[in-house]
């Protein structure tokens, strides 16, 4: 009985993602510049592809023949002006090709994408903290054709697109496991179908990459293969034998980033444990730093095969904007990822590349502090994760860290703060908040501000985790100058600081008392407290926090997250007997018919200090009623 033939699927037609579709018109049209990347990534692309199944066949022999030797062939079809570049790797099947091809997975992509400018320049300097990767081919292309099968499936598929908003999957074949991928370039870039200029690309880009790159030319009717690479992994080499440009086009390729370097670290270690390590810190932020899953971006090697790029014992996740890899020569080859947790290897060689960082990192904040500035204003909310959950390295990022301060322009460490504090102050003075703007206006450093204190604001939403777990500096405790138990009497002020050539004087001291009363007894427990303030110089009125309450924004962070179960603290108001306002009310306590006055002044100037601090008045209505009440007999 003949046996019966399988009936080949139907091609189907899919539609990108609607980010895929985003980033292809970015890519289509604003990498003008510098459409010779396309050849790079593909590279890198197949680069990783192969190392990915290298490391798999180690514990299934099943997915490659004996022998096999992984390589990276480009060819040029002059009559169909295209070039295409083969691998020998991992391959996709249809589910892989629709998942890696047609989405982004990346969390953070949608955002990344909405803060674009729609100006192309600015627009295509931003690409450098994505990284486009496959996309980028669509910059030189008119239609595009992957053909992959996967490592251990029969069938291969076939991929392709003009770039617009959809794509085709049909059946297809091809010998053997691996991905081709062909490139139909546009009538402006015939250039990319030149030898010599496909040879310089990958000098320039490639050279680094450790699996051969052949290149097939014809000549006198005959087909000779030519290794363009040197085919040695970079990390490997002295550094006396590595460029400058070598350096930069491998950080390229293991980030899958445009920018360039602002720190590379290249050693090899020797001793009882032996390891070599590349690793790069970025000059730019990329786009999903702020991933909650925290994910760093160093590939582990072992003896210069990759094992993994998801080893999370390597790299702390307050580190994780470090690209680069590590090559050990201890681990076995067969190394599982269930074996690599709580290894005592990963945690040495963790421990020593976390010191090495923070080494490196000192010196430039020594020896060029401008360009650390840089480096904090980039990574600096990161690093101080470590603050929080890194005890063993706390000293050395309190060394590391940087803030602004009220005082001074630029950042300053906290032994530049602490050499600068005045006579009698015992405390590093700091307040939170989202915007360093509004706390300089903040009310509850007018006080601070006017004697010359400095004022650390802190604006990163892990500032108010990290100075509850530190405590100390140096054996100055950190206090939040909206705390209520602070006497700035014991403090002198500094030699620069500026006294108002007319000072106000406080109003009578009986009056005011009168007036605490009377606010005391209206307010009742919408308040913990009612008292003068020796912190407020311009303003009238101010919240603090009660001993052993939370932080005024960190409750309000932390309700504006979704904690629910965060009990609303009732604050202390601190009046200033300084104020205009508050002189004149005191002036009315005696004065029977001028009660019901001075009842609404104490719910109107809570609600202002309220409102100041970003919080909702308790009941609008109430309060819109007595400001025009109080306008009206203003205005008569």
């Amino acid at each position: 009985m003949a046996k019966e033939k399988t009936q080949k699927k139907p091609e189907e037609k899919l539609e990108f993602q609607a980010e895929v579709a985003k980033v292809l018109d970015l890519v289509i049209h604003s990498l003008y510049s510098n459409k010779e990347i396309f050849l790079r990534e593909l590279i890198s692309n197949a680069s990783d592809a192969c190392d990915k199944l290298r490391y798999l066949s180690l514990t299934e022999s099943n997915l490659i023949d004996a022998g096999t030797e992984f390589a990276i062939d480009i060819s040029v079809n002059q009559k169909a002006k295209s070039i295409i570049i083969a691998d020998n790797g991992i391959g996709m099947n249809h589910d892989e090709l629709i998942e890696n091809l047609g989405t982004i997975a990346r969390s953070g992509t949608t955002a990344f994408l909405e803060s674009l400018s729609g100006d192309e320049k600015k627009d295509a300097d931003m690409i450098g903290q994505f990284g486009v990767g496959f996309y980028s081919c669509f910059s030189v292309a008119k239609k595009v054709e992957v053909i992959a099968k996967r490592a251990g499936e029969d069938q291969a598929w076939l991929w392709t697109s003009e770039g617009a908003s959809s794509f085709t999957i049909t059946e297809a074949e091809r010998d053997g496991h691996g991905t081709t991928v062909t490139v139909y370039v546009d009538k402006d870039n015939k250039e990319f179908l030149e030898e010599m200029r496909i040879r310089n690309i990958v000098k320039t880009y490639s050279d680094h990459i450790s699996i051969p790159i052949n290149i097939a030319i014809d000549k006198d009717g005959e087909t000779f293969v030519d290794q363009i690479n040197t085919g040695s992994a970079i990390w490997t080499r002295g550094k006396s034998d590595i460029t400058e440009e070598q350096y930069k086009e491998f950080y390229h390729h293991v980030g899958h980033v445009f920018d360039d370097p602002w720190l590379t670290l290249h050693n090899k270690v020797e001793g009882k444990i032996e390891y070599t390590n590349l690793l790069y810190i970025p000059s730019s932020k990329p786009f999903d730093l702020m991933n909650p899953e925290r994910k760093h971006k160093v590939k582990l090697y072992v003896k210069r095969v990759f094992i993994t790029d998801d080893c999370e014992d390597l790299m702390p996740g307050y580190l994780r904007f470090v690209r680069g890899v590590v090559d050990s020569e201890d681990l076995p080859l067969n190394v599982s990822r269930e074996m690599l947790q709580r290894n005592i290897l990963v945690a040495h060689i963790k421990k020593a590349l976390v010191k090495r960082i923070f080494s490196e990192l000192k010196k430039k904040a020594t020896k060029k502090p401008e360009e650390y500035a840089t480096f904090w204003e980039n990574f600096g909310a990161v690093l101080k994760e470590g603050l929080y959950e890194d005890h063993e390295n706390r000293e050395i990022l309190l060394e590391l860290a940087r803030f602004n301060p009220t005082g001074a322009d630029g950042l300053v460490s906290l032994a530049d703060y602490v050499e600068r504090m005045n006579e009698g102050q015992q405390e590093i003075f700091y307040i939170t908040g989202d915007d360093p703007e509004t706390l300089k206006s903040s009310p509850q450093i007018e006080g601070f501000k006017s004697r010359g204190i400095d004022v650390l604001l802190l604006t990163d939403p892990v500032d108010e985790f990290w100075l509850s777990m530190v405590g100390l500096y140096n054996e100055k405790q950190f206090k939040s100058v909206t705390s209520g138990d602070i006497n700035l009497g014991d403090i002198k002020s500094s030699d620069d600081a500026e006294e108002p050539k007319d000072k106000p004087q406080a109003g009578d001291d009986a009056e005011i008392a009168k007036l605490i009363l009377a606010f005391k007894e209206e307010l009742g427990d919408a308040v913990k407290d009612v008292r003068a303030s020796d912190r407020l110089t311009d303003s009238a009125v101010c919240l603090v926090a009660g001993e052993g309450d939370m932080d005024l924004h960190l409750e309000r962070m932390l309700k504006s997250q979704g904690h629910m179960d965060v009990q609303t603290s009732t604050r202390i108001l601190e009046i200033n007997s300084t104020h205009d306002l508050i002189k004149q009310i005191s002036k009315l306590t005696d004065d029977l018919a001028k009660k019901e006055n001075i009842q609404n002044m104490a719910h109107l100037l809570l609600d202002q200090a309220r409102i100041i601090e970003g919080e909702a008045v308790s009941d609008p209505a109430a309060f819109s009623k007595r400001l025009n009440a109080a306008l009206a007999k203003g205005l008569v």
